[in-house]
């Protein structure tokens, strides 16, 4: 085994795209190059960071990502170490750029990597690994997975969703039992199944525009018509829903947002919610409340959801994901519905997908039993509300007049509004040549974007570093 000794890397210096990554791709050319030979152990964050002048933090997430790439390997109580598998490289010259370092576009040109904005995604960097690695080895090696014969249940593993019930979801004013509950791979599947289960072809059904397109194509996939129903600074029009559905009796069910809207993060008012659940019962409305971001709330204590205020017999889905509080790759959501829905959508569930990732649904369980995940929700939301408030001066400061928002009071994203003297289309496309991909607000409307001109920034998985690039490609980028 090699000893730790100093090592000074020669950064690539390519300013598109964060340090970390900058770190990354220049290890792996060590690599390929065969200056860094496989099993060779590599010096620990805080020595490295030191001689190469950067953050400590750095360094660690340039370690994880070429970790998560298999160029390196970590090793407990012993270090980072060059992989072993990587032995058909040594002592080979390459001057091939590593495919995980740029994006390879048709025709074979290459690109610089992009800094990417999100449309409000967790950064994985801060999720409590660790722990969770722990909790994955004591369910991997557990007697209950050992021996395990059959498939689980379709509904879930029954320790998350008795975590759920018990721990999570009763700090919402959501009073139900492990039976109650639908585990599925994330927010996503649990729409689809929703959808299948409520709508049929020749239904129409309400939906907020602006709003989550992926939602609307769950719908369409039923054999349903969208209708579209305004947003304001209030949230959905229950006003203009009433009308619509006392002209159109196709429409059977009405989805929602409520806590943060998307694309534009409003709160639906205390008002509004009842009068959206009375209008659901008067006119025999579904509604699919689909409680996305519910954990992340900075200035006020979080909204109770619709389901905490509806009527027990009242026909109500509400969808929630676990995937924002943990990593979008760790696709988790869960299913609240009446009986009679519910168990549509676990007997089609079954059939698409026989059981759920059950060692991830146990370990997340075993995570919010201990309290590992609360920590790590109190944790992030520190660190969330941190970049809002920097990434809402830096807007204030390098846009002035041609961007305007209201200051979300939670959520993992801000609607911009932009002037309409901007393109935005054209704003996104040049920005993209900069170096920064961000996607055109005009998506989100269901007219393509007609009347809609804005952004939708997701900060929370990018540093301070970050979105001060990013904020300064965009302003660059401007085409005024």
């Amino acid at each position: 085994m090699s000893l730790r000794q100093e090592l000074t890397i020669e950064l690539i210096g390519d300013t598109t795209r964060p340090i970390y990554l900058d770190l990354a791709e220049s290890i792996i050319r060590d690599i390929e190059r065969g200056r860094l030979k496989p099993g060779q152990v590599l010096p620990g964050t805080r020595a490295l960071s030191r001689t190469l002048g950067l953050h400590r933090n750095t360094v660690d997430a340039a370690y994880h990502e070429l970790t998560m790439q298999g160029w390196l390997v970590a090793r407990s109580s012993q270090g980072t170490f060059v992989a072993e598998d990587l032995s058909a490289l040594e002592n080979r010259s390459s001057q091939k750029q590593p495919v995980a370092a740029r994006d390879i576009l048709p025709g074979n040109k290459v690109t610089p990597v992009l800094l990417h904005v999100s449309d409000g995604t967790p950064d994985p960097r801060i999720l409590p690994r660790n722990e969770l690695a722990r909790a994955f080895r004591t369910v991997l090696t557990s007697p209950l997975f050992l021996f395990a014969r059959d498939y689980a249940d379709p509904r879930g593993a029954f320790e998350l969703r008795k975590a759920l019930a018990d721990e999570f979801l009763n700090a919402r004013g959501l009073s139900v039992a492990a039976d109650d509950l639908l585990v599925t791979h994330g927010s996503q599947m649990a729409l689809f199944l929703a959808a299948s289960v409520i709508l049929k072809a020749g239904d129409s059904i309400a939906v907020e525009d602006p709003g989550y397109p992926f939602a609307w194509s769950c719908f369409r996939s039923a054999g349903a018509h969208i209708v579209g129903v305004p947003v304001d600074e209030g949230g959905i029009d229950v006003d203009y829903l009433e009308q619509l559905v006392r002209c159109d009796t196709s429409i059977k069910a009405v989805y929602v947002t409520p806590h943060h809207q998307y694309p534009t993060t409003v709160t639906l008012g205390a008002g509004r919610r009842l009068k959206l659940l009375d209008i659901a019962r008067r006119y025999d409305l579904t509604i699919i409340e689909d409680d996305y971001d519910h954990e992340y709330r900075f200035d006020s204590h979080p909204i109770l959801p619709l389901a905490a205020r509806a009527r027990p017999d009242q026909s109500l889905i509400h969808i929630g994901s676990l995937s924002k509080l943990t990593a979008p790759a760790l696709r988790l959501g869960y299913v609240i519905a009446t009986p009679k829905i519910l168990d549509r959508m676990i007997h089609l569930r079954e059939i698409i997908d026989r059981q759920g990732d059950v060692p991830l649904e146990q370990a997340l369980a075993s995570m919010m039993t201990s309290g590992a995940l609360g920590r790590h929700a109190r944790k992030a939301r520190r660190i969330y509300a941190a970049r809002r408030d920097f990434f809402i001066e830096e807007i204030r400061k390098r846009f002035g007049e041609f961007v305007t928002f209201t200051v979300p009071a939670g959520g993992l994203a801000v609607w911009l509004r932009v002037d309409d003297r901007v393109n935005v289309d054209n704003w996104v496309k040049t920005a993209e040549e900069k170096g920064l991909r961000i996607g055109s607000g005009t998506c989100f409307s269901l007219e393509g974007g007609t009347g809609l001109n804005g952004l939708r920034f997701g900060y929370a998985h990018l540093t301070q570093d970050e979105i001060g690039k990013a904020l300064m490609i965009l302003s660059a980028s401007l085409p005024i």
